[in-house]
């Protein structure tokens, strides 16, 4: 009899060994999932509308909407250090042994070392976003004046590079191996700038059937990146697009069950899955990645927030904000394995 307990123990350990942090969106607080189980909460982080988490090491950082950047200890869950950079934090990145932080407001860049100190701060003059690192270079996009920065970390992050005339208000990027890949809000289509060579063009997502341009750019968050090819929601649309990243080409218009909003893609790479906005916000709908077809749309919660696959790909965890749960489902047959309470949690982050 003891042996089976341990043994159950041991499974069910092994099923739920991962740690998260869910954001609780309307108590500027972070749930702490573990073991399969809420054990406590971060609180007093500030407005975590649209906040972001990420690891790095023994610590995560959090970004607040209205500008705290608070530093987490993950071992005892409590915050080392909150300070107030900035009124308005977009992003975050970080880039060799510093953190740069993207600010609406002040219309600035924040460079800080990994204890919070500031280093340096950069001023831009515009509403910053989309800051990425690539090896020692950190890009950021400038919404008022239509161009990418390139700073130099090996130089005391000193502008090397300027894309001016970039597109019509850059709102968001991402990294592609060596490209910066950007999106503008007054303009369809994407720029691409390699940072190896600061070599810079413009491209639109062009149908492979007719050359017409078929959608605008949402936030590339929403994406769901395979290598040279992404999956996107279209904006306004019941459909995602199959998109070479290398050629900007529409391969493929994939049929859905509402309006999406993010999709994410398993550790795999065998499958994506996508929620939605609207009426539809309940369900969750599976594609097969290798037919690029959905297989299986189901209930998944009232108003699902967010999706996060686990690190092996064998469960998803869903935030349901009118359910007030953070639900864990198996990806073999999807079906509901635990629901854990969670006042309106929003984003979900692995933490180990």
């Amino acid at each position: 009899m003891l042996y089976l307990i341990v043994f159950i123990l041991t499974v069910f350990n092994t099923v739920f060994a991962e740690k998260l942090y869910v954001v609780e969106r309307e108590r500027g607080a972070l749930a702490v999932i573990e073991d399969g189980k809420f054990v406590r909460e971060i609180k007093d982080l500030g407005n975590l509308n649209h906040a972001i988490v990420k690891t790095d090491g023994n610590f995560s950082y959090c970004i607040a909407r209205n500008g705290y950047f608070s530093q987490i200890n993950n071992k005892n869950d409590r915050v080392i250090k909150k300070i107030k950079p900035g009124n308005s934090g977009i992003g975050f990145t970080f880039i060799k042994n510093y953190i740069a932080i993207a600010h609406y407001d002040p219309k600035k860049v924040t460079i800080l070392d990994k204890n919070l100190n500031v280093i340096k701060q950069i001023n831009s003059g515009s509403r910053n976003v989309g800051i990425k690192p690539y090896k020692h270079l950190l890009a950021f996009s400038l919404m008022d004046k239509d161009q990418i920065w390139v700073l130099d970390a090996d130089k005391e992050f000193k502008k090397v590079f300027t894309v001016e005339n970039a597109g019509k208000m850059p709102f968001d990027a991402l990294i592609d191996r060596s490209r910066y890949v950007v999106g503008f809000f007054k303009e369809r289509g994407v720029g691409i700038l390699n940072l190896e060579d600061f070599s810079y063009k413009k491209a639109k997502f062009l149908s492979s059937e007719k050359g017409e341009v078929v959608f605008k750019i949402p936030h590339f968050g929403t994406w769901g990146v395979l290598e040279d090819k992404a999956l996107i929601p279209a904006v306004g649309e019941r459909r995602a697009y199959l998109v070479s990243t290398t050629d900007m080409k529409v391969l493929k218009a994939i049929k859905l069950s509402g309006l999406p909003v993010f999709i994410v893609v398993s550790p795999d790479k065998k499958m994506a899955v996508v929620n939605y906005s609207g009426e539809n916000d309940h369900l969750l709908s599976v594609i097969d990645l290798k037919k690029f077809k959905v297989i299986k749309t189901f209930p998944a919660g009232k108003r699902v927030m967010h999706m996060r696959f686990s690190k092996d790909g064998k469960k998803l965890y869903v935030s349901s904000y009118f359910d007030n749960s953070l639900k864990i489902f198996d990806t073999k047959n999807w079906k509901l394995l635990k629901e854990i309470t969670v006042p309106n949690p929003s984003g979900i982050f692995i933490v180990r």
